[in-house]
């Protein structure tokens, strides 16, 4: 807890004590200190995403080995990224709690010894549940390497290192297959070293963090896990993953058992919503998806997962059960995909950090993935490889752009202590979807592979035996030539037609990218809009100076539709344009109003349906246009005509509204009588208000956009919410206080019962932690504020020290009298 400061006690003033724990958050850091201290978290992060991907090109071979299915196959893949996605948020949460070095290095711990077991597996069951404990080891890594980089690097200065994460996780990716190729390959090594081979790499990172990463000690608070509901978010995602690995083999996909497990899942899923939206402290904060940027990158990631785990794990089936490729060979050919994915990733990343725009590589990003899926949906066993070749490259290009802009995105939406949780809701939502991917993409290619089996051999008047295709992974060397050509046939066009199924979920994600608002990302060269204005120039427009002050007699009202014959092509000194919203819907009926510099009005225009306005101007000059509509904000712009016509957009804000209620961490009552005070991202004040009896309060007429929601409330500890206010509507947000409770008193000495002043008072928890320290005023007093509940000792110094015991609860110990005895009594 931080050192507290007295209020409301005359004469009494605080200082902070030397074994005061820190904030989580590091002092600045030299380039070098960074450099070290990301050395062992890359590394890290590189083992822990290449466990995810080295088995791809040793699958094959495992799964023969261990006398598994292709079902098998598909699960040893997804338990660890199931388990991945789950933990990914509670290890975010517990980074509240303890210390982030300590649980980085736990994580490493909790990878090595399921990689060691996983590589002792003597069946696929054993080998799946191993798996799954590598998963947990990996969700703490991913998540943990995200908040401690956020804590080292300023806000500012991140995108400056997103190219080296980025890049990290692109080789580990892709790169995993070409490894796990050369280790299944080699005689003295064998597939077991795909597990082992981390083990070195993770202890190397043990040693590099635990001599370069010095963050401060975490302030403890009260922080509850979501347990439920990380259980029954694990629970919704297996019973969906099973349906769909079993459906089409096990039982028919229209079957009593679909409908019972799609619906268990659904009901899963619901349940696991209620909860987060009850607990105080919820595994995935909904309130993150008021936000529309976070919504939607975090939609996009769950599609970026589907096509990124998808494409990279069969492609390893395609390359050595279509083409005959030794699984080194089969790691050897995915190296454009390395490339594109490498060289995309560490340009782009320069690029934004250098201009602050990222939009263009995102929506870039999704057409490459895209047309990657789309161009290999084309494939056969017997495409040329440089045609291969060049298809992954494009893959690799789209999947560079769009895996570390998107965490980029998010974060630079939220307020600087909760970018672990906002890094840690992207990280979750791309590894469940690449979960639910890779199964459901595994239970189509097992499909589709059988009906290619069963099409082939009926070709060459072969039956089965048992009636249908194995599903095992077969030996292709031990049969006999037709037969071997027909399963190369089946896997080729298998593998095609995943890539078919996943371009429609990439291009979701391409959609979704499209309808962000792009936010430059903040710099110390960003200029700000100064207060009052609403204009946004648009790219390539004349510089224009924008106010609103002084037009207080300007009110939208309502205006008729002009008709079109009035609206004729610019000619001359003529405005023309379009109002519409920083969306891009066009605002039809908005009044535009032409005046010049001294008052007088030059002349109207009302704008169509398609938002187009045009009005004349006397003679060159300057001019102030106006723009007002029902439902918006009125703009003001200063505008300078030549002797052409000139075209000029205007963009006008929405006015909408914002409600909620402030309630007890406690009970989750509602606080009567809490200060809320809305700001804009400038901190100047937009709205102020008191909660009433049930801790509702609600504003309107709120420009949409970012604000902080500031809480304040008599003893409960004050808090700040980043929201997002939406176009339309009234954004709705709660605010939850912890108890903040107060103990004061006097400090006395002698018979007499003097107050005592420059006494020094400290207060220590249970645990024996110094929390806070005061020296009295000249009239004794003393008082510590945002206390949680619980023992507590006071110790007092100033005569010879004096020491009790105090039990805090509710809103705290008033009176808490001290009597320090003199040396002579």
């Amino acid at each position: 807890m931080a050192t507290t400061t007295p209020t409301g006690v005359r004469g009494g003033h605080a200082k902070h004590g030397a074994s005061a724990p820190g904030s989580d958050s590091a002092a600045p850091m030299t380039h070098r200190q960074i450099m070290e201290a990301l050395a062992g978290l890359l590394l890290g992060m590189f083992v822990a995403m290449l466990s995810s991907t080295i088995v791809s090109n040793a699958l094959p071979e495992i799964i023969r080995d261990l006398d598994g299915t292709q079902s098998a196959y598909t699960w040893v893949v997804t338990a660890a990224m199931l388990s991945m996605a789950v933990t990914t948020p509670i290890w975010g949460k517990m980074a509240d709690l303890f210390s982030k070095k300590l649980l980085v290095q736990i994580s490493l711990v909790i990878f090595v010894l399921g990689s060691a077991l996983a590589g002792l597996s003597h069946n696929t069951g054993v080998l799946i549940t191993f798996r799954v404990l590598q998963g947990i080891g990996t969700g703490g890594l991913v998540a943990l390497t995200q908040i401690i980089i956020a804590a080292m690097i300023p806000p500012r200065e991140r995108g400056r290192y997103s190219g080296y994460i980025g890049a990290t996780f692109a080789v580990a990716t892709v790169g995993g297959p070409l490894l796990g190729g050369v280790i299944t390959d080699t005689d003295w090594l064998g597939w077991r070293w795909c597990f082992y081979v981390g083990v070195p790499f993770a202890a190397i990172a043990l040693v590099i963090l635990q001599k370069t990463l010095h963050l401060p000690a975490v302030s403890k608070r009260k922080v509850k896990i979501d347990w439920f509901g990380a259980f029954f978010l694990a629970a919704s995602a297996s019973l969906l993953m099973i349906w769909v690995t079993l459906a089409g083999d096990n039982y028919a996909w229209n079957s009593w058992q679909t409908y019972v497990m799609t619906g268990g899942s659904v009901l899963l899923g619901v349940i696991f919503v209620i909860i987060e939206s009850k607990v105080a402290e919820p595994l995935i904060p909904l309130r993150f998806f008021r936000n529309r940027t976070i919504a939607l990158t975090a939609a996009a990631s769950l599609f970026v997962g589907v096509a990124m785990f998808g494409s990279t794990v069969f492609l390893s089936q395609y390359f050595q059960l279509a083409r005959d490729k030794s699984p080194t060979m089969s790691g050897v050919m995915t190296i454009p995909m390395i490339a594109g994915l490498f060289l995309s990733s560490t340009v782009s990343g320069a690029i934004i950090t250098k201009t602050g725009r990222w939009k263009g590589f995102l929506v870039g990003g999704g057409v490459g993935l895209t047309a990657g899926l789309g161009l290999l949906s084309t494939i056969a066993y017997d495409t040329e490889y440089w045609q291969v070749a060049i298809y992954m490259a494009v893959l690799g290009l789209g999947l560079g752009m769009m895996m570390q802009n998107l965490v980029l995105a998010t974060q630079n939406q939220v307020a600087p202590q909760e970018l672990g949780a906002a890094s840690s809701l992207v990280a979750f939502t791309r590894t469940l979807g690449g979960a639910i991917g890779v199964s459901a993409l595994g239970a189509v290619l097992s499909s589709r592979i059988t009906h290619y089996v069963e099409d082939g051999l009926t070709a060459l008047h072969i039956k089965l035996p048992g009636g249908g295709a194995s599903n095992g992974i077969p030996d292709m060397d031990a049969l006999p030539a037709p037969i071997r050509k027909v399963m190369e046939s089946a896997y080729g066009d298998g593998v095609a037609d995943v890539f078919l199924y996943a371009a429609p979920i990439a291009l979701l994600g391409l959609l979704l990218v499209l309808f962000i608002k792009e936010v430059a990302l903040k710099t110390s060269n960003d200029s700000e809009i100064p207060s009052g204005a609403t204009a946004e120039v648009p790219v390539g427009a004349p510089a224009v100076e924008t106010t609103v002050e002084g037009m207080a007699g300007v009110t939208p009202g309502a205006v008729e539709e002009a008709p079109a014959a009035l609206l004729t092509p610019p000619t001359g000194r003529t405005l023309h344009g379009s109002v519409r919203t920083a969306e891009g819907v066009s605002v039809r009926g908005a009044a535009v109003t032409l005046i010049s510099l001294a008052g007088r009005q030059l002349g109207r225009s009302v704008a169509r349906p398609d938002g187009s306005y045009q009005v004349d101007a006397p003679a060159a000059g300057s001019y102030v246009l106006i723009a007002s509509a029902d439902g918006f904000q009125p703009q003001a712009s200063t505008v300078t005509v030549g002797d052409e016509p000139m075209a000029y957009d205007i963009l006008l804000s929405g006015t909408s509204g914002l409600s909620g209620a402030v309630r007890s961490a406690a009970d989750g009552t509602g606080v009567v009588d809490a200060m809320v005070i809305v700001t804009d991202v400038r901190g100047d004040v937009l709205a102020t208000g008191k909660s009433g009896e049930s801790g509702e309060f609600a504003f309107g007429e709120l420009v949409p956009g970012p604000v902080t929601v500031a809480v304040n409330a008599a003893g409960f500890r004050p808090m700040a919410l980043p929201v997002e206010i939406g176009g339309q509507g009234v954004t709705r947000v709660e605010a939850v206080l912890a108890a903040g409770a107060l103990v004061q008193g006097t400090v006395k000495a002698g018979t007499a019962r003097r107050p005592l002043p420059d006494a020094r008072v400290t207060i220590m928890d249970a645990a024996g932690n110094v929390v806070a320290t005061s020296t009295t005023g000249e009239d004794g007093a003393y008082a510590f504020t945002d206390l949680d509940a619980g023992e507590y000792t006071v110790i007092a110094t100033g005569y010879p020290p004096v020491a009790g015991n105090l039990t805090v609860a509710g809103r705290g110990v008033d009176a808490h009298d001290i009597e320090l005895a003199h040396p002579g009594e």
